[in-house]
């Protein structure tokens, strides 16, 4: 990956972007994917559509994914000045305590820092070592009391992990967050792969709001746009880490490529589209079975209005939902190749029928 590339993930993952408050990390989006769309344009929500104008004699295909990220909220203050959380999305209580925290105030000017408490092992009963639910759980911003903490945050704020990014070895790379600004980078990515071949088809490149309290954003750009064809981008999970049950998760690996998935909403047309895409460019990829569900935005797209064919293209990623997600830079470049080879055969395809 390139260096202004990079910058811009990195930009993505250095920018808060809970789910509902959205609009920072839209910014940074929309400012980058404006220097070579033909136009940029976001609705009531801030949902984020970017578009390259083919030249009319080819079919519409969106690629997507969603700008929201897993969080919490302030609940309530206590008189002692502590903060009481709520969950944004699928937040995970097993790894939130302890952790150094962003309470992202009103004005977005100031945000406040705290931690997340954990009793000191020295003062715990070792017999009783169950995880706290999220709304057990609470903040310290130093405050001492509840006026005290109310000159700094209030009731709805957002809160976010404090963690940025992180090279590990090679083209591997940490953050919170990677699901899914990862998504929206590729989908960015594929649209300037488009755009520079100057392809026949139109090409959105979408980034979705509220995706992690289910699809919300999804839901509205599926009925507003309605292409001829949507893909999703988001995270899968990589199954190659020691702690994973391979006897009952598919085999997915970081480093070897884009997942596509088969089955419940991926459309087999569009399917193969993505495959014979990936092995005339040269692309490595793998298979994923969603027998039921993909879980994500191609999920509300598939079902708008009469019916979109749609796809999930997976981005491999260890530690799902925890403040230390791993992704493979490599695999995020080849799911961009894959967009833009998409985008450039999307016309052989047209229209996407299944036979009957």
């Amino acid at each position: 990956m390139d260096e202004t590339r990079r910058a811009f993930l990195d930009d993505l993952l250095n920018t808060p972007s809970p789910s509902g408050f959205e609009a920072a990390g839209q910014r940074v989006w929309t400012d980058y994917v404006a220097e070579f769309a033909d136009s940029v344009s976001t609705d009531s929500y801030g949902n984020a559509v970017a578009v390259h104008e083919g030249s009319g004699d080819g079919p519409e295909i969106a690629f997507a994914g969603h700008a929201d990220e897993i969080g919490f909220i302030v609940r309530d203050v206590t008189d002692d000045g502590f903060l009481r959380l709520s969950r944004v999305g699928g937040s995970d209580r097993t790894v939130s305590k302890g952790q150094h925290v962003t309470v992202h105030a009103d004005d977005g000017d100031s945000p406040v820092h705290g931690v997340i408490g954990q009793t000191a092992i020295h003062l715990r009963d070792p017999s009783d070592e169950e995880y706290e639910e999220i709304a057990g759980q609470f903040v310290d911003v130093g405050a001492t009391d509840a006026d005290e903490a109310a000159d700094l945050v209030e009731v709805g704020d957002p809160v976010t992990f404090a963690s940025t990014v992180s090279d590990l070895h090679g083209s591997r790379v940490s953050a919170r967050g990677m699901d899914n600004r990862v998504g929206t980078w590729a989908a960015a990515e594929g649209l300037r792969r488009a755009a520079e071949a100057d392809v026949d088809a139109t090409v959105y490149a979408v980034s979705t709001v509220q995706e992690e309290v289910g699809l919300k954003g999804a839901q509205m750009v599926g009925f507003d746009l309605d292409p001829d064809v949507a893909v999703a981008a988001d995270v899968t999970h990589a199954t190659d880490n020691p702690d994973i049950d391979k006897e009952k998760r598919g085999p997915v690996e970081l480093g070897a490529g884009p997942v596509v998935g088969r089955g419940s909403a991926n459309h087999p047309v569009v399917v193969d589209l993505a495959r014979t895409a990936g092995d005339h460019a040269d692309i490595d990829y793998q298979l994923q079975a969603a027998g039921s569900r993909t879980g994500t935005d191609a999920d509300a797209f598939f079902t708008s209005r009469g019916g979109i064919p749609s796809l999930n293209v997976g981005i491999p990623n260890r530690y799902m939902h925890t403040p230390v997600e791993v992704v493979d830079t490599e695999d995020l470049v080849a799911v961009a190749d894959l967009f833009g080879a998409m985008a450039e055969r999307a016309s052989e395809f047209a229209p996407f029928q299944v036979e009957v």
